[in-house]
């Protein structure tokens, strides 16, 4: 089994939710992101999704956009991140990780040659927001065939005509976003998310993760409560951005980690 079934497989096993969290690789700099990837997994991560920094990041809110520019300016790039995630598995070879970004670096690296080293630092799945289903041959399929998941967002607006094309090709598990916009905005409501939640798991076998909008102990309970787990981004990133310290930032998200294991 690849390591996200052998994790869906464990928490299942100890009747837990999963709880993803997400950072920007290289913020604030390369040393201290690749301090708090290694510091999750303590923490009660149980899969990391590791931002890609991009010039042009439209599906992301504020929050993360400075993220990106912080960690653009600090030099990182696609390779950088790879080299993180390489490190990060020198110490730690079970806990899944997702690279998050967009398809221009990749693009311009060339595919197969992003899968190869993909695969060779350890990445698990790939999400990649701005290539629609419609263009699967250009990199989930690929991916797919790399042994790489190609995880798929489903939103609000994923009406039930569009989802079974949405979930043809995904692979590892399906991120619903709670709400409609971009990442940082309004809180997750748990009584909106779960008839979403539910008409998705009606039509594939595959974990409905949910993110968005959750910044509490409580909200991550709550979600994770009426789907198969909760992920964490700009809140995190929020905390890395005021300067806490890779142990503050550890500390807070285990009381997210925490709470979405609760549920």
């Amino acid at each position: 089994m690849t390591r996200i079934e052998t994790t869906f497989a464990r928490l299942r096993a100890e009747g837990k939710k999963a709880f993803v969290s997400y950072i920007m690789a290289g913020d604030p700099d390369f040393d201290t992101s690749l301090a708090l990837v290694r510091a999750l997994p303590g923490a009660g991560v149980d899969i990391i999704e590791l931002g890609v920094p991009f010039t042009d990041p439209m599906a992301d809110g504020a929050t993360i956009q400075l993220a990106g520019q912080r960690s653009l300016a600090g030099g990182m790039t696609l390779q950088r991140t790879l080299d993180l995630a390489a490190e990060f598995r020198k110490q730690d070879d079970s806990t899944p990780i997702v690279l998050m970004g967009y398809y221009n670096p990749i693009y311009t690296r060339g595919v197969d040659r992003f899968l190869r080293d993909a695969k060779a630092a350890g990445i698990d799945g790939l999400i990649v927001v701005d290539l629609p289903p419609e263009e699967d041959s250009e990199l989930c399929l690929p991916a797919r065939a790399a042994g790489l998941d190609f995880i798929r967002l489903a939103t609000p607006t994923t009406d039930d005509a569009r989802l079974p094309k949405v979930l043809q090709n995904t692979s590892g598990f399906v991120y619903y976003v709670s709400i409609t916009g971009i990442t940082g905005a309004q809180a997750a409501q748990a009584d909106d998310v779960a008839p979403e939640v539910a008409r998705i798991k009606a039509k594939t076998d595959l974990p409905v993760i949910v993110g968005f909008g959750i910044r509490t102990p409580e909200v991550a309970r709550e979600i994770a409560g009426v789907a198969d787990g909760a992920v964490v981004g700009s809140a995190i990133v929020a905390e890395i951005a005021a300067g806490k310290s890779v142990e503050d930032v550890a500390a807070y998200v285990a009381t997210l980690a925490a709470g979405a294991h609760s549920a």
